[in-house]
């Protein structure tokens, strides 16, 4: 006889364990599922088997291969389209021309198959049923049964008020090639809802068999860890691969056990694991191979898969643990915790009860992780990053988080105040924003929304003198799956890390201040918002010399907010304007790039002969520049180019330059008798030190500059109305000034630094310079005879950034390379 193994399932209940893997192939005891099956049919007789494959088959194709390995032969049938139980099985009828015995791919079980196809034959039945009995029928198939063992009723996933029984259908069927007559071809049936049932109705004989042994169907993280409860317990005869030391405790080739080392039994330890000096293993502790137990490590009742690394300190109780993880010094796992594959889990993490960690995913050191992480790329320290709280629109970034959130910021200030906010035109957006002024009202703070307005007009309203700070919710440019959520200050910067602590302190412990239904805050409109902020930019350049210069140019709108104020503000210069992209659109949004932008309007100039090209992002803080020549200028070029443009004004003055930025732009400025004042590369940090009188321009390395005279904070609109009124004052053209620069040559590389390892890989690093001048505004700045060199670890991501500028392309890139290599042989150890 032959035998069908239903081996499509994909195990959605299981996941994150099943993320990347099929459920059939789901290792119990260090042997995929399939296997144990595969070695009961064996066991009965069955060495022809078909296998029905739909999710990810070529895994299972690829392990079991022809099957001659196992001892059978295999066939393989493969789902398009999800056709159901009844329909995978009959979409194989080819290889099944006489009475067959199907088995789920996924369950654990020792039945004995050979009891259920004698009862089939004895029974002359067309479909025998294998049933057992389970404590809690309600997520089955009951199945009810005469005394001679002929079908009565059946009843699929009953209510407890319709549990007349407790034998279920366990997913063992023996039946007749006839029963394909009741499958139709090429659409999704079910044996238990459509097939038997049709059967029953037919007065054919369909019968149910009660099986003696032990079943499991292992649909759950729970049922899983209890599966390996009951292996070790020797509940279910399975065969468990290596050498049993002693009663119920399997041992693999080449496991080395430190003679200090506790390992209690029932346990199973894979091929090559190591176990550390102090390291315990209580009892149902199951290690796949390859995996490492450092030093006083301490695990019970714990599943941890093949290649894992469990560093010093570890302790994992109840918990599963997917293949290549890392977990490191002094990690927690409380009970019912799961971790899915490939997995870092930094020093003195703590993953709660219930919490699953979906795969590749980083824990920072020291989070503690209470929900789980589904998509999202990791549990952070900090829920604040470079621009404010980062994350995956309805996935990291929720309505309930952001109502909690915005009553967290509203409880750091004033009942009564109020505060700002403005959107894209995202639908992201404009939910989240909807949940900011709920948490701010429910807090006793009052809204004056902007609607859809680009930041840096958020910036301006909020340096009104009744406003108290602002909340923007924007797209993340490079990823349009994410949201950003920007906090602002009454000077109209971006809010210090302060302030992000003080929020973050409230959210986590929940301490929000609530108020009485009459002290509800309220939501107005902010008046006038965009007219004065074009008026207040026209006030601080020369509209008369502007005109007089009738300039032409090309602007490229970015499909943001920028264009609700351009159009009023441009309208004053006299100028003729060839305007791209002149309204909102989330998709162009979501398309946008910053160089696929900045060729057309460089097209676009050449063929209009244009004095000037420029690109605005999309948020209305990045300018991109086009000269008359239709050339491309890098943000180097640009930064260097507004610098020499403005000449004589700095004379006297401060210009605010990041660490990371050219040399050769500190070099103009002092040219012009002005000073640099070297800030670090965070946006805080730049807007903050451009606050000073003296300051009379700032700018970072991505295209964002501040003219400090309007307002200190970034904004592309004022930058593009500064640099008009330069140019129509200035007898050279843009290309000319740009000539005049010089050659800018800068490499980066990024090299992945483990979080606990960073601080010594900066130690070093500043070792290695002494005896070379450095600055240490921001990670270590060091020079050399032709360059320098700027190691910067990242504040959100396991990596180190090296920059590197020199006088030759190459000899940057070499700089780069040199020390990124001695960064990765930092890592390695």
């Amino acid at each position: 006889m032959k035998a069908v193994i239903m081996a499509g399932g994909e195990g959605t209940r299981l996941r994150p364990l099943t993320s990347n893997v099929p459920k059939p192939m789901m290792p119990l005891a260090n042997r995929p599922m399939m296997e144990h099956v595969v070695d009961l049919l064996k066991l009965h007789g069955f060495d022809e088997i078909v296998v029905t494959l739909a999710f990810m088959p070529n895994v299972i194709r690829n392990w079991f291969g022809d099957g001659s390995e196992f001892g059978v032969r295999m066939v393989y049938a493969i789902e398009e389209t999800p056709l159901g139980t009844a329909g995978s099985v009959r979409n194989a009828m080819a290889e099944l021309d006489e009475p067959f015995l199907v088995i789920s791919g996924d369950v654990l079980t020792d039945i004995d198959l050979t009891k259920v196809v004698e009862f089939h034959d004895a029974k002359q039945s067309m479909a025998t049923i294998g049933l057992v009995r389970v404590d809690d029928p309600l997520e089955f198939g009951i199945v009810i049964t005469h005394d001679d063992g002929s079908v009565e009723r059946f009843l699929e996933k009953p209510g407890w008020g319709q549990v007349f029984s407790d034998t279920i259908n366990s997913g063992i069927f023996v039946l007749d090639p006839e029963i394909f007559d009741y499958i139709e071809p090429s659409r999704p049936v079910d044996f238990s809802s459509e097939v038997f049932p049709a059967l029953l109705n037919d007065e054919k004989p369909i019968f149910g068999a009660i099986c003696d042994g032990y079943w499991e169907d292992v649909g759950n993280l729970e049922s899983y860890v209890s599966a390996h409860t009951d292996i070790l317990d020797g509940t279910v005869s399975i065969r468990i691969d290596g050498f049993e030391q002693r009663e119920r405790l399997f041992v693999g080739d080449n496991v080395v056990i430190h003679p200090e080392a506790i390992v209690a039994g029932p346990a199973v330890l894979g091929d090559n694991c190591r176990i550390e000096q102090g390291a315990k293993l209580g009892p149902y502790t199951v290690l796949g191979a390859n995996v490492r137990v450092r030093a006083e490590a301490d695990l019970e009742r714990t599943v941890v898969g093949e290649n894992t690394y469990l560093a010093e300190g570890v302790h994992l109780r109840g918990s599963v643990i997917g293949r290549a993880c890392d977990l490191r010094r002094g990690v927690r796992t409380d009970e019912g915790a799961v971790i899915g594959d490939e997995c870092f889990i930094g020093e003195h993490a703590t993953i709660g009860a219930d919490v699953k960690v979906y795969p590749f995913k980083t824990i920072e050191s020291g989070a503690t992780v209470n929900s789980s992480i589904v998509w999202e790329s990791k549990g952070s320290r900090s829920l604040f990053g470079r621009d404010g709280v980062r994350g995956l629109s309805n996935v990291d970034i929720t309505p309930e988080l952001v109502t909690r959130l915005a009553m967290a910021y509203a409880s750091t200030l004033k009942q009564g105040d109020i505060v700002v906010t403005s959107r894209d035109s995202s639908r992201s957006a404009r939910m989240l924003k909807r949940a900011i002024h709920a948490g701010l009202n429910a807090a006793g703070v009052s809204v004056q929304d902007l609607e859809v307005a680009p930041l840096p007009v958020t910036r301006f309203v909020s340096r009104r003198p009744a406003i108290a700070g602002a909340v923007t919710i924007r797209l993340d440019e490079s990823d349009p799956q994410s949201v950003i959520i920007g906090f602002v200050d009454t000077d109209g910067s971006d809010m210090a890390e302060s302030g992000h602590r003080k929020i973050e302190r409230l959210l986590s412990r929940e301490d929000y201040r609530r108020v009485f239904p009459a002290e509800i805050g309220d939501i107005d409109y902010a008046p006038r918002a965009l007219e004065h902020y074009a008026t207040a930019i026209e006030s601080t350049i020369d509209l008369k010399g502007i005109r007089a210069a009738n300039m032409k140019m090309v602007t490229d709108f970015g499909f943001g907010a920028v264009s609700f104020v351009m159009p009023n503000l441009m309208s004053k210069f006299g100028a003729e304007v060839m305007a791209i992209n002149p309204f909102v659109s989330t998709s162009g949004v979501a398309r946008f790039d910053r160089q696929t932008h900045a060729r057309r309007v460089a097209d676009l100039v050449t063929a209009s002969g244009s004095e000037l090209g420029v690109i605005f992002s999309p948020g209305g803080e990045q300018l991109g520049i086009v000269d008359d020549t239709g050339r491309c200028l890098t943000d180097a070029q640009a930064l260097m180019a507004l610098i020499s443009i403005r000449g004589s004004d700095l004379d006297g003055g401060c210009v605010v330059l990041p660490v990371s930025a050219t040399l050769h732009a500190a070099e103009l400025v002092e040219s012009s008798n002005g000073t640099v004042v070297t800030t670090s590369t965070s946006s805080a940090a730049i807007m903050a030190a451009s606050a000073d009188p003296l300051v009379c321009m700032a700018a970072d390395t991505s295209g964002r500059y501040i003219v400090p005279g309007f307002m200190p904070a970034f904004d592309a609109i004022a930058t593009f109305a500064s640099l008009v009124d330069v140019l129509a004052r200035d007898e050279r053209k843009l290309s000319q000034i740009v000539d005049s620069l010089p050659l800018v040559h800068m490499a980066s590389r990024n090299v992945i630094t483990p979080w606990e390892q960073k601080g010594a890989v900066m130690r070093v690093m500043v070792e290695q310079a002494k005896g070379r001048r450095t600055d240490l505004v921001d990670g270590v700045r060091i020079h050399h005879d032709n360059g320098w060199a700027l190691i910067l670890p990242d504040p959100e991501e396991p990596t180190t950034l090296v920059m590197a500028e020199a006088d030759r392309p190459e000899a940057a890139d070499g700089l780069a390379a040199e020390y990124a290599r001695r960064i990765e042989e930092l890592v390695r150890g």
